[in-house]
Protein backbone atom coordinates (compact mmCIF):
# COMPACT_ATOMS: atom_id res chain seq x y z
CA UNK A 1 0.00 0.00 0.00
CA UNK A 2 1.32 3.32 -0.63
CA UNK A 3 2.00 5.97 1.86
CA UNK A 4 0.04 9.39 1.55
CA UNK A 5 3.22 11.42 0.81
CA UNK A 6 3.83 8.62 -2.29
CA UNK A 7 0.15 8.77 -2.99
CA UNK A 8 0.37 12.85 -3.56
CA UNK A 9 3.55 12.98 -5.38
CA UNK A 10 2.06 10.63 -7.90
CA UNK A 11 -1.07 12.76 -7.97
CA UNK A 12 1.34 15.97 -8.95
CA UNK A 13 3.79 14.05 -11.46
CA UNK A 14 1.56 11.55 -13.03
CA UNK A 15 -0.74 11.69 -16.01
CA UNK A 16 -4.25 11.94 -16.44
CA UNK A 17 -4.50 7.98 -16.21
CA UNK A 18 -2.11 7.84 -13.64
CA UNK A 19 -3.51 10.14 -11.54
CA UNK A 20 -6.78 7.89 -10.28
CA UNK A 21 -4.62 4.83 -10.72
CA UNK A 22 -2.88 6.25 -7.77
CA UNK A 23 -5.70 6.31 -5.51
CA UNK A 24 -7.45 2.96 -6.77
CA UNK A 25 -4.29 1.20 -6.48
CA UNK A 26 -4.11 2.27 -2.45
CA UNK A 27 -6.67 -0.12 -1.84
CA UNK A 28 -5.61 -3.20 -4.10
CA UNK A 29 -4.10 -5.69 -2.24
CA UNK A 30 -2.77 -9.24 -4.46
CA UNK A 31 -1.22 -12.22 -2.54
CA UNK A 32 0.83 -12.61 -6.09
CA UNK A 33 3.33 -9.43 -6.75
CA UNK A 34 1.50 -8.66 -10.86
CA UNK A 35 3.68 -7.04 -13.10
CA UNK A 36 6.99 -7.76 -10.48
CA UNK A 37 6.96 -11.04 -10.38
CA UNK A 38 9.87 -12.59 -10.87
CA UNK A 39 8.79 -16.04 -11.41
CA UNK A 40 7.04 -15.89 -14.29
CA UNK A 41 7.76 -13.02 -15.57
CA UNK A 42 9.98 -12.00 -19.40
CA UNK A 43 11.32 -9.57 -21.15
CA UNK A 44 11.45 -10.21 -25.25
CA UNK A 45 12.88 -7.66 -27.78
CA UNK A 46 10.23 -6.71 -29.76
CA UNK A 47 10.75 -3.44 -32.58
CA UNK A 48 13.97 -2.74 -31.05
CA UNK A 49 12.93 -2.22 -27.34
CA UNK A 50 12.55 -4.84 -25.07
CA UNK A 51 8.88 -5.43 -23.49
CA UNK A 52 8.03 -7.25 -20.85
CA UNK A 53 4.86 -9.42 -20.20
CA UNK A 54 3.83 -12.08 -17.18
CA UNK A 55 1.93 -15.44 -18.05
CA UNK A 56 -0.31 -16.91 -15.95
CA UNK A 57 -3.16 -19.75 -16.27
CA UNK A 58 -3.93 -22.04 -19.00
CA UNK A 59 -6.44 -22.52 -21.73
CA UNK A 60 -7.16 -19.88 -24.41
CA UNK A 61 -5.42 -17.01 -24.89
CA UNK A 62 -6.23 -13.94 -23.30
CA UNK A 63 -4.45 -10.89 -23.71
CA UNK A 64 -4.60 -7.77 -21.18
CA UNK A 65 -3.65 -4.14 -22.31
CA UNK A 66 -2.96 -1.71 -19.73
CA UNK A 67 -3.67 2.38 -20.00
CA UNK A 68 -2.05 5.18 -20.09
CA UNK A 69 0.81 5.71 -17.22
CA UNK A 70 -0.81 2.07 -16.04
CA UNK A 71 1.50 -1.47 -15.92
CA UNK A 72 0.31 -4.91 -15.62
CA UNK A 73 0.08 -4.09 -11.98
CA UNK A 74 -3.49 -2.08 -12.68
CA UNK A 75 -4.55 -4.83 -14.23
CA UNK A 76 -4.44 -6.95 -11.63
CA UNK A 77 -7.75 -7.38 -10.39
CA UNK A 78 -8.44 -8.75 -13.60
CA UNK A 79 -5.54 -11.03 -13.90
CA UNK A 80 -6.38 -12.51 -10.48
CA UNK A 81 -10.11 -12.96 -11.69
CA UNK A 82 -9.54 -14.92 -15.18
CA UNK A 83 -6.26 -16.80 -14.41
CA UNK A 84 -8.28 -19.75 -13.48
CA UNK A 85 -10.23 -19.27 -16.92
CA UNK A 86 -7.83 -18.63 -19.18
CA UNK A 87 -4.18 -18.41 -20.44
CA UNK A 88 -3.92 -14.91 -19.10
CA UNK A 89 -0.54 -12.93 -21.13
CA UNK A 90 -0.12 -9.56 -19.71
CA UNK A 91 2.37 -6.89 -20.94
CA UNK A 92 3.69 -3.60 -20.45
CA UNK A 93 3.12 -1.27 -23.28
CA UNK A 94 6.22 0.42 -24.48
CA UNK A 95 7.67 2.82 -22.31
CA UNK A 96 5.62 1.83 -19.01
CA UNK A 97 5.96 -0.25 -16.35
CA UNK A 98 9.48 -2.79 -16.84
CA UNK A 99 9.28 -1.90 -20.58
CA UNK A 100 11.58 0.40 -22.55
CA UNK A 101 10.55 3.38 -24.53
CA UNK A 102 13.30 3.49 -27.06
CA UNK A 103 11.50 6.66 -29.07
CA UNK A 104 11.08 9.83 -29.20
CA UNK A 105 7.60 10.39 -30.10
CA UNK A 106 5.03 7.13 -28.63
CA UNK A 107 2.11 6.45 -30.83
CA UNK A 108 -0.69 4.07 -30.92
CA UNK A 109 0.78 2.66 -33.96
CA UNK A 110 3.85 1.89 -32.52
CA UNK A 111 2.25 0.18 -29.42
CA UNK A 112 0.06 -2.09 -31.83
CA UNK A 113 3.15 -3.24 -33.59
CA UNK A 114 4.33 -4.16 -30.66
CA UNK A 115 1.42 -5.90 -29.10
CA UNK A 116 1.13 -7.99 -32.83
CA UNK A 117 4.84 -8.60 -32.09
CA UNK A 118 4.59 -10.21 -29.02
CA UNK A 119 1.62 -12.08 -30.00
CA UNK A 120 3.79 -13.81 -33.25
CA UNK A 121 6.64 -14.25 -30.75
CA UNK A 122 4.20 -16.69 -28.59
CA UNK A 123 2.87 -18.24 -31.31
CA UNK A 124 -0.89 -17.56 -30.49
CA UNK A 125 -2.44 -18.65 -32.89
CA UNK A 126 -5.93 -17.02 -31.85
CA UNK A 127 -6.49 -14.25 -28.99
CA UNK A 128 -9.28 -12.60 -27.39
CA UNK A 129 -8.31 -9.33 -25.64
CA UNK A 130 -9.21 -7.43 -22.84
CA UNK A 131 -7.76 -3.48 -23.54
CA UNK A 132 -8.41 -0.21 -20.92
CA UNK A 133 -8.44 2.94 -22.16
CA UNK A 134 -5.16 3.34 -24.00
CA UNK A 135 -5.41 -0.62 -23.92
CA UNK A 136 -8.95 -0.34 -25.83
CA UNK A 137 -7.81 1.89 -28.21
CA UNK A 138 -4.45 -0.78 -29.02
CA UNK A 139 -7.02 -3.22 -29.15
CA UNK A 140 -9.54 -1.97 -31.48
CA UNK A 141 -6.28 -1.14 -34.11
CA UNK A 142 -5.47 -4.74 -33.63
CA UNK A 143 -9.02 -5.83 -34.36
CA UNK A 144 -8.31 -3.33 -37.94
CA UNK A 145 -5.38 -4.36 -38.50
CA UNK A 146 -5.72 -7.86 -38.77
CA UNK A 147 -2.50 -9.05 -38.21
CA UNK A 148 -3.69 -10.72 -35.45
CA UNK A 149 -6.66 -13.52 -35.56
CA UNK A 150 -8.40 -12.25 -32.83
CA UNK A 151 -12.19 -13.89 -31.22
CA UNK A 152 -13.29 -11.06 -29.26
CA UNK A 153 -12.38 -7.67 -27.77
CA UNK A 154 -13.63 -5.83 -25.15
CA UNK A 155 -12.70 -2.33 -25.28
CA UNK A 156 -12.84 -0.23 -21.89
CA UNK A 157 -13.22 3.30 -22.22
CA UNK A 158 -11.81 3.57 -25.71
CA UNK A 159 -11.65 6.05 -28.29
CA UNK A 160 -10.87 7.32 -31.43
CA UNK A 161 -9.70 10.44 -31.41
CA UNK A 162 -9.07 13.42 -29.14
CA UNK A 163 -11.41 15.80 -29.45
CA UNK A 164 -14.13 17.37 -27.62
CA UNK A 165 -16.87 15.06 -29.62
CA UNK A 166 -14.98 12.50 -28.40
CA UNK A 167 -13.68 13.28 -24.33
CA UNK A 168 -15.00 15.94 -22.12
CA UNK A 169 -13.26 19.43 -22.48
CA UNK A 170 -12.19 19.21 -18.42
CA UNK A 171 -9.87 16.00 -19.47
CA UNK A 172 -8.48 17.77 -22.49
CA UNK A 173 -8.03 20.91 -20.35
CA UNK A 174 -6.25 18.89 -18.13
CA UNK A 175 -3.88 17.56 -20.27
CA UNK A 176 -2.67 20.65 -22.00
CA UNK A 177 -2.31 21.86 -18.47
CA UNK A 178 -0.42 19.48 -17.68
CA UNK A 179 1.99 19.01 -20.87
CA UNK A 180 2.54 22.84 -20.37
CA UNK A 181 4.11 22.25 -16.77
CA UNK A 182 6.44 18.76 -18.51
CA UNK A 183 7.51 21.31 -21.03
CA UNK A 184 8.42 24.61 -18.83
CA UNK A 185 10.92 21.18 -16.46
CA UNK A 186 12.42 19.76 -19.55
CA UNK A 187 13.18 23.77 -20.55
CA UNK A 188 14.19 23.88 -16.76
CA UNK A 189 16.73 20.23 -17.07
CA UNK A 190 14.71 19.28 -14.19
CA UNK A 191 15.63 15.98 -13.58
CA UNK A 192 13.32 15.20 -10.27
CA UNK A 193 10.93 12.95 -12.83
CA UNK A 194 11.01 11.71 -16.05
CA UNK A 195 9.56 14.31 -18.03
CA UNK A 196 10.57 13.15 -21.55
CA UNK A 197 8.50 9.95 -20.92
CA UNK A 198 5.55 12.06 -19.36
CA UNK A 199 6.08 14.40 -22.34
CA UNK A 200 5.26 11.11 -24.69
CA UNK A 201 2.54 9.18 -22.44
CA UNK A 202 0.59 12.70 -22.43
CA UNK A 203 1.19 12.96 -26.41
CA UNK A 204 -1.07 9.86 -26.77
CA UNK A 205 -3.39 11.36 -24.47
CA UNK A 206 -3.22 15.30 -25.89
CA UNK A 207 -2.99 14.07 -29.98
CA UNK A 208 -4.23 10.37 -30.30
CA UNK A 209 -5.58 7.98 -32.28
CA UNK A 210 -6.93 9.11 -34.86
CA UNK A 211 -8.79 6.14 -36.20
CA UNK A 212 -11.74 6.82 -38.93
CA UNK A 213 -15.22 5.63 -37.48
CA UNK A 214 -15.14 3.74 -41.23
CA UNK A 215 -11.96 1.69 -40.38
CA UNK A 216 -13.99 0.02 -37.78
CA UNK A 217 -15.88 -2.03 -39.82
CA UNK A 218 -12.91 -3.81 -41.13
CA UNK A 219 -13.05 -5.66 -37.90
CA UNK A 220 -13.71 -9.50 -38.16
CA UNK A 221 -13.81 -10.02 -34.30
CA UNK A 222 -16.74 -10.22 -31.69
CA UNK A 223 -16.36 -6.60 -29.50
CA UNK A 224 -17.87 -5.36 -26.43
CA UNK A 225 -17.88 -1.35 -26.33
CA UNK A 226 -17.78 -0.47 -23.06
CA UNK A 227 -17.52 2.61 -20.56
CA UNK A 228 -18.96 4.33 -17.36
CA UNK A 229 -21.80 6.13 -17.41
CA UNK A 230 -19.28 9.18 -15.92
CA UNK A 231 -16.52 8.36 -18.03
CA UNK A 232 -13.54 10.44 -19.52
CA UNK A 233 -14.94 9.57 -22.95
CA UNK A 234 -18.40 11.31 -23.91
CA UNK A 235 -21.23 8.49 -24.05
CA UNK A 236 -22.38 9.67 -27.10
CA UNK A 237 -18.78 8.92 -28.74
CA UNK A 238 -18.55 5.02 -27.41
CA UNK A 239 -22.26 4.37 -28.90
CA UNK A 240 -20.56 6.29 -32.06
CA UNK A 241 -17.93 3.13 -31.28
CA UNK A 242 -20.34 0.47 -31.29
CA UNK A 243 -22.76 1.33 -34.18
CA UNK A 244 -19.59 1.10 -36.72
CA UNK A 245 -18.29 -2.26 -35.42
CA UNK A 246 -20.09 -4.93 -37.44
CA UNK A 247 -20.17 -7.62 -35.16
CA UNK A 248 -20.23 -5.48 -31.12
CA UNK A 249 -22.06 -5.29 -27.81
CA UNK A 250 -22.19 -1.82 -25.74
CA UNK A 251 -22.43 -1.57 -22.17
CA UNK A 252 -22.81 1.52 -20.30
CA UNK A 253 -21.61 0.84 -16.84
CA UNK A 254 -24.56 2.50 -14.71
CA UNK A 255 -22.63 4.25 -11.97
CA UNK A 256 -19.18 3.60 -12.70
CA UNK A 257 -16.61 6.15 -14.27
CA UNK A 258 -13.30 5.30 -16.42
CA UNK A 259 -11.37 3.48 -13.55
CA UNK A 260 -14.41 0.46 -13.25
CA UNK A 261 -12.08 -2.16 -13.97
CA UNK A 262 -10.06 -1.09 -10.94
CA UNK A 263 -12.57 0.42 -8.75
CA UNK A 264 -15.55 -2.33 -9.16
CA UNK A 265 -13.70 -5.37 -10.50
CA UNK A 266 -16.35 -7.46 -9.75
CA UNK A 267 -19.11 -5.64 -11.98
CA UNK A 268 -16.76 -4.82 -14.76
CA UNK A 269 -15.30 -8.43 -14.42
CA UNK A 270 -18.62 -10.26 -14.12
CA UNK A 271 -19.50 -8.06 -17.36
CA UNK A 272 -16.04 -9.02 -19.33
CA UNK A 273 -16.53 -13.02 -18.39
CA UNK A 274 -20.42 -13.48 -19.57
CA UNK A 275 -18.93 -11.67 -23.08
CA UNK A 276 -16.03 -13.92 -23.69
CA UNK A 277 -17.52 -17.07 -21.80
CA UNK A 278 -21.26 -16.50 -23.63
CA UNK A 279 -22.10 -17.11 -28.27
CA UNK A 280 -22.27 -13.79 -29.30
CA UNK A 281 -25.67 -12.14 -29.88
CA UNK A 282 -27.02 -9.23 -31.29
CA UNK A 283 -31.04 -9.58 -31.52
CA UNK A 284 -33.15 -7.32 -33.04
CA UNK A 285 -36.02 -5.89 -30.93
CA UNK A 286 -38.07 -5.12 -34.50
CA UNK A 287 -40.73 -7.73 -34.09
CA UNK A 288 -41.72 -7.28 -38.12
CA UNK A 289 -38.91 -9.27 -38.96
CA UNK A 290 -39.36 -12.10 -36.55
CA UNK A 291 -41.57 -14.11 -39.30
CA UNK A 292 -39.59 -13.44 -41.87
Amino acid sequence: MKKPLQALLLLLTSSLFGIVHAQVQMNSKFDTPYGNNTAVGKFVELNGAKIYYEEYGKGEPLLLIHGNSGSIETMGNQIAYFKSKYRVIALDSRGQGKSELKTDSLTFVQMTKDTEALVNHLKLDSISIIGWSDGGIVGLQMGISGKSKIKKIIAMGANLRPDSTAIYSWAAKYVQNFRKLIISKIKEKDTSENWNLLKQLTGLLAYQPNIAAKDLSKIKAKVLVIAGDRDVIRNEHTVEIFENIPKAQLCIMPGETHFAPASSPEVFNAIANKFLSEPFKRPDSDFTKWDK
